[in-house]
């Protein structure tokens, strides 16, 4: 069984950064599409960013440009790298792996941006 554990939540200020972490237990990480989504209170999951297993990128209009997503298949880890953060990127930060008929996600880490 894959398990997925985020780090890197925290409490920043607007115009702050953040960088997220996603850790695989396992190398199947490494032929795996990855994804960031995000569920603010009261809201739906949101699609964030994914890189697929080329490392090809797409991003959420909402973060283009602010958030870069990258895959180290070396150390099984997905990152979020998380620039000029505004109050509305309020969220649990949840990581996602898809392969095949295979789909795991982490158990969210808590990003809060507020003054």
């Amino acid at each position: 069984q894959v398990q997925l554990v985020e780090s890197g939540g925290g409490l920043v200020q607007p115009g702050g950064s953040l960088r997220l972490s996603c850790a695989a237990s396992r190398s199947i990480f490494s032929i795996a599409n990855m994804g960031w989504y995000r569920q603010a209170p009261g809201k739906e999951r949101e699609l964030v960013a994914t890189v697929s297993t080329f490392h090809s990128t797409k991003y959420a209009d909402s973060v283009k440009g602010r958030f870069t997503i990258s895959r180290d298949n070396a150390k099984n880890t997905l990152y979020l790298q998380m620039n000029s953060l505004k109050p509305e990127d309020t969220a649990v930060y949840y990581c996602n792996l898809a392969v095949l008929s295979l789909e795991i996600w982490g158990q969210g880490t808590l990003v809060t941006v507020s003054s």
